[in-house]
């Protein structure tokens, strides 16, 4: 039963990486994607993708982490799976599923689902030029207008040689909006021999459970809700062993919170991304976690590093 922390652009950067591994529960982590065009990325690029790629492909805690690329070229695809490999990547994800419309404009993410053959290309490439101790997987949602190919798609994903596939259970057109049709993975599952993932609107234990329930997939990866609450992964991890999950309060949150925001400052140093980043983290965790949104209301207003270094440093969470 592997849990996954997804790849999502923008916010599971590696200090994110970083920081949810480090409280754990998490079997493997998958980067942001790398968009390939005609460019041979050099090592440079990966390493900032993927610092992991130093340190045996490992996050600092030692989970296991995949990188993933983006892009519609089968031959530019294969060649930089090859050059990244070269530089250190042990594992290559693909990306099926982006919905952003710059990416799709550009026939990259969730626009080749309208392409099934297409799709086969791409993976069937990419494998056979990869060295074969080198996993490839890939990531795909259930359709870009609909789900009338998802099947299809899946199959040509796993025919193209993947050894196994993450399904977001929504299309592109749907975005992020409720609900996710956990129970349009099924077919899917039934259909493919390799492992089948399950992923979207896992936000608790309750919904780790029924989308498994739902899907029949042992595997699920998390996203949102894996930010939202950071120690979501490890409760489900305890409750697969047989402990009860003890869910974090969020005195635990609050040191998480300036650990990441002095992650964000040693990543970046005296830059606005640490700011951003930690409001970003907390508008999200706001709509779970009334305290998060008492400290966003406060921290909201700030630009100085320092001010909110101040601000982490005095607060203190009312009693639960």
């Amino acid at each position: 039963m592997n849990l996954i922390l997804a790849p999502m652009q923008g916010l599971l950067d590696p200090v994110m990486r970083r920081l949810l591994t480090d409280i754990g529960g998490y079997s493997e982590c998958v980067t942001e994607f790398v968009r390939i065009t005609h460019t041979l990325h050099s090592r440079a690029t990966w390493r900032r993708h993927m610092p992991e790629i130093d340190h045996s492909c490992r996050t600092h805690a030692g989970t296991p982490c995949t990188l993933q690329l983006l892009g519609s070229d089968p031959d530019n695809m294969a060649a930089n799976a090859q050059a990244a490999v070269a530089a250190g990547a042990q594992k290559i994800d693909l990306n099926f599923g982006c919905p952003a419309p710059t990416v799709n404009k550009h026939q990259g993410g969730a626009i080749l689902l309208r392409e099934p053959e297409r799709i086969r290309q791409i993976v069937a490439t990419v494998r056979q030029r990869l060295p074969e101790n080198i996993p490839l997987t890939a990531k795909m949602r259930l359709g870009y207008e609909d789900g009338s190919h998802a099947l299809e798609c899946a199959q040509a994903i796993a025919q193209g040689g993947a050894s196994a596939l993450a399904v977001h259970a929504r299309t592109k057109i749907e975005g992020y909006r409720p609900p996710a049709h956990w129970e349009q993975i099924a077919p899917i599952r039934q259909a493919l021999s390799i492992p089948v993932i399950a992923n979207g609107d896992v936000f608790s234990l309750a919904d780790y459970l029924a989308i498994r329930q739902t899907s029949g997939c042992q595997h699920v990866m998390l996203g949102r809700g894996a930010v939202i609450t950071p120690d979501l992964a490890r409760q489900i991890q305890r409750h697969n062993q047989g402990l009860p999950p003890q869910p974090a309060g969020f005195a635990d949150y609050l040191v998480w919170i300036r650990r990441f925001f002095q992650l964000c400052r040693e990543h970046a140093g005296d830059t606005p991304y640490p700011a951003a980043r930690l409001k970003q983290w907390l508008g999200m965790m706001k709509t779970a976690h009334p305290q998060a949104a008492h400290l966003f209301t406060q921290l909201r207003p700030l630009t100085s590093l320092q001010q909110i270094e101040q601000l982490l440093d005095n607060y203190r969470p009312q009693p639960e």
